[in-house]
């Protein structure tokens, strides 16, 4: 796949004819400096964002150039993110955070009731569920956005650099709740500039230049 941005004087190539697989199940770690095209790969593989070449085929179906309310319905049936900054809504509590997911595919209330106190338990935060982000701790706040991430079931998480804004003993625990996941079928990508973290993956793919350098399997 290719991605360009232009202006009226420059043309920039952020993806130079990338082609990669990600089979389910799989946990891959995604690493480069920063401008290779990382965040721009991941804004794709999420639906955020179309190639401008290239296919990319998502469970078997074609998305690339796909109509918006399309990609909308996979991305929010199919994907859940997971964000460096968090971005939980301040104004609302760590439960109903969580919830929203379940309100924008149409759950049922009395299901949406079961599937969030189950997933808060899961990340161990059930005793902050009518807290607000701000009251939390950051390794707290990435818990609740895991449990967002997930309270939907998607096929897919993509995870931006999810231990970035949180110190090594919150990142550790952050990065084995991912796995736990990973372990009971979900498939993960992950952008990320940390070795450490890189680690937990089965396979680090490393960007330069928008193009594939290097491929680790990790044992």
């Amino acid at each position: 796949m290719e991605k360009y941005y232009r202006t009226e004087e420059v043309e920039t190539i952020a993806l130079n004819k990338l082609s990669m697989e990600v089979k389910e199940g799989e946990f891959v770690a995604i690493m480069g400096p920063s401008g290779c095209g990382k965040s721009t790969l991941l804004n794709i593989l999420g639906m955020l964002d179309d190639p401008d070449a290239g296919s990319y085929l998502f469970n078997g179906t074609e998305v690339a150039n796909v109509g918006e309310r399309k990609r909308a319905d996979l991305r929010k049936h199919n994907i859940g993110f997971v964000f460096q900054s968090f971005n939980l809504i301040d104004e609302l509590t760590v439960y109903e955070n969580v919830e929203l997911p379940l309100i924008y595919t149409g759950v049922a209330s009395s299901d949406r009731v079961k599937r969030v106190e189950e997933v808060l338990e899961k990340m161990q935060i059930m005793h902050r569920r009518n807290h607000y982000p701000q009251q939390l701790s950051g390794g707290q706040q990435q818990r609740v956005a895991i449990a967002r991430a997930v309270v939907n079931k998607p096929k897919l998480i993509l995870a931006d650099e999810p231990t970035g804004n949180l110190d090594s003993s919150n990142g550790n625990e952050v990065m084995e709740l991912l796995t736990d996941l990973n372990e009971q079928g979900t498939t993960i990508i992950m952008v990320t500039h940390s070795e450490h973290d890189a680690r937990y993956s089965h396979r680090i793919i490393r960007l330069l230049d928008g193009q594939t350098v290097m491929e680790n399997i990790m044992i």
